[in-house]
């Protein structure tokens, strides 16, 4: 093309293929056409929207246990029966628009009509959705609209010469942490850009909704950095915020459930916009959930303390202080904290320790012995009372040890510093699979127990029960006791206290069973307490509950009751 700043060599903005030749840095557009015999056909119908979802969050690349680039085909034919028999209901996918950096985790993208050509061709992404309708489960894509990547060569910056053909010109159009450029949401092209591309991942390879990526720096210029929100209405609705950009958040999810009414949409928002989950009719936003990203922030918090530290009635604050009835998606950590640099709630808990003592044949320690009590804990109760939708990401089901670290080689900074790569290793950029399942160490346990939280909330759907309450929240007794719909979850956070005969109130009387310990020997645990005993009510008001019944509450364990004759349905 020449541009006013001279001849440039561009990709295609809409090119739906590019590709890296081998010993090269940019990619190449592909005109991608396959002959019909060779283009893939749907044969499976897209699933009906779950009542609750429960999401497993992956990145193809990284999915395999070996240290490589997994495939889209591995991915289907190796990951999607896990992802099912572990009972989740949908799976989000990232990195899926082409991006040239591989270690932006996707989030850099330069081709947004392209999928990732390192993972396979557009055929194989086609047949592994497929594959995923075929198990029923939703398919659920990471897309980035917020911003791009700052290639000259393969992305969208400098496309016409100029700095401001799809992005805000100066400072504005930059994201100074993020190092990309940021879309002009006023611009008619912009907005045909960015819903033709949403509805083109709909149409073309079927996918069934979106998670939105950085929503809260869409919707303000100060993009959320250095800034609390208190909830106060005048940080929503003032001069910081992008009304462009808000009002093409409402165009294109009116656009996804007026096309799509079974699709999905979920926001990535940390400032709790009101309105955000609010149809665009009625002048809202439009999402179906946004992420409830304040609930890892309070875990870590949490994790950088004792446990005797914690308190029952911030944990329960936390977890329930959302919008009224706006849904959200829930998730104790997902890839953000697995991230070289942070850590997994696992490798919190565990630390060094998980190096040499996750093996069955040798003896625990305290610390291990701790972190996979908590580790179960804290993923139910986050299930229990954090939302109406449940996000884990791949591997951290059983408590992947270590973090994630992409290939890299050496960096050098503008100021003369150099940043040490890892020698391009894939070595932490892989998913161990096989720890989880080896029967002969303990991460096994933490996996059959995430198995066995998926599966009962499959059975009891508690996460979109209307009835829900909070009983008891006792700072000395470190207990915490509510309801979901028909079951009793009974939490005892204490690091020593058993309680004999400890009431419990309940709304509805009869004969209650128990449906999940965290204490099963199945799950790691202890097996203090025996799954055959049946709790009987009596008309005894306890807590502001009409009724009550008395259990043992074993320390750092987690029960859910479930009234008799439920379980066997």
């Amino acid at each position: 093309m020449d541009t006013p700043s001279g001849v440039k060599d561009s990709i295609p903005a809409w090119i739906k293929f590019s590709v890296q030749a081998p010993g090269e840095i940019p990619y190449n557009g592909i005109y991608y056409d396959p002959p019909e015999e060779e283009k893939y056909v749907f044969k499976h119908p897209q699933p009906k929207r779950p009542k609750s979802l429960r999401i497993y969050e992956s990145h193809v690349g990284m999915s395999s246990p070996e240290p490589k680039i997994n495939t889209y085909a591995n991915f289907r034919d190796e990951v999607l029966p896990r992802i099912k028999k572990l009972g989740y209901n949908a799976v989000q996918i990232m990195a899926i628009q082409e991006h040239s950096y591989y270690a932006s985790f996707g989030y850099h993208v330069t081709n947004f009509f392209a999928p990732s050509s390192r993972f396979g061709t557009p055929e194989d992404l086609k047949s592994l959705i497929d594959k995923a309708h075929e198990l029923g489960l939703l398919v659920l894509m990471d897309i980035v609209h917020s911003h791009s990547s700052n290639n000259t060569l393969d992305g969208l910056n400098g496309f016409d010469g100029t700095d401001t053909h799809y992005f805000h010109g100066g400072p504005r159009g930059h994201h100074w942490m993020w190092d990309s450029r940021l879309f002009n949401y006023g611009s008619w092209e912009v907005l045909r850009f960015l819903l033709s591309n949403a509805r083109w991942w709909l149409e073309e390879y079927k996918f069934d909704g979106f998670r939105f990526d950085g929503v809260t720096s869409m919707m303000y210029t100060h993009h959320g950095l250095q800034v609390t929100f208190t909830g106060n209405y005048g940080e929503y609705f003032g001069f910081a915020t992008d009304v462009d950009a808000v009002v093409y958040l409402m165009l294109v999810n009116d656009l996804i459930r007026g096309l799509y009414p079974e699709a999905v949409s979920i926001g990535e928002d940390v400032s709790g916009m009101p309105t955000f989950c609010i149809p665009v009719q009625d002048g809202g936003v439009g999402f179906d959930y946004r992420l409830h990203m304040a609930v890892p922030d309070k875990w870590i918090e949490l994790l950088k303390q004792s446990d005797e530290y914690w308190e029952m009635g911030d944990i329960v604050h936390t977890l329930t202080n959302r919008r009224w009835l706006e849904k959200c998606v829930t998730y104790c950590e997902s890839h953000d904290q697995a991230l070289v640099g942070d850590k997994t709630i696992a490798f919190w808990l565990m630390d060094k320790d998980m190096y040499d003592f996750m093996a069955l044949d040798r003896p625990s320690t305290p610390r291990i012995d701790r972190g996979i009590a908590l580790h179960k804990m804290i993923r139910l109760v986050t299930m229990g009372l954090g939302g109406e939708g449940y996000l884990n990401f791949m591997g951290n089901e059983f408590g992947h040890p270590e973090w994630i670290d992409f290939p890299r080689g050496p960096q050098s900074l503008p100021n003369g510093s150099v940043i040490p790569g890892n020698n391009n290793s894939f070595d932490k950029c892989r998913r161990r699979f096989d720890l989880g399942d080896a029967d002969y160490l303990r991460y096994r346990g933490m996996q059959e127990f995430d198995q066995a939280m998926q599966h009962l909330e499959g059975k009891y759907e508690f996460m979109t029960s209307d009835h829900s309450y909070v009983s008891r929240k006792h700072e000395e007794d470190k207990v915490i006791i509510f309801e979901r719909g028909d079951l009793v979850f009974v939490f005892n956070f204490h690091w020593s206290n058993s309680y004999f005969d400890y009431r419990v109130g309940c709304f509805k009387p009869g004969k209650y069973k128990i449906v999940l310990d965290s204490d099963d020997g199945l799950f790691g645990g202890f097996s203090r307490l025996d799954h055959d005993a049946e709790y009987f009510t009596a008309d005894w008001p306890h807590d502001n509950r009409p009724c009550s019944f008395s259990v043992y509450a074993p320390s750092r364990t987690a029960v859910v009751y479930a009234p008799a004759g439920a379980e066997d349905e």
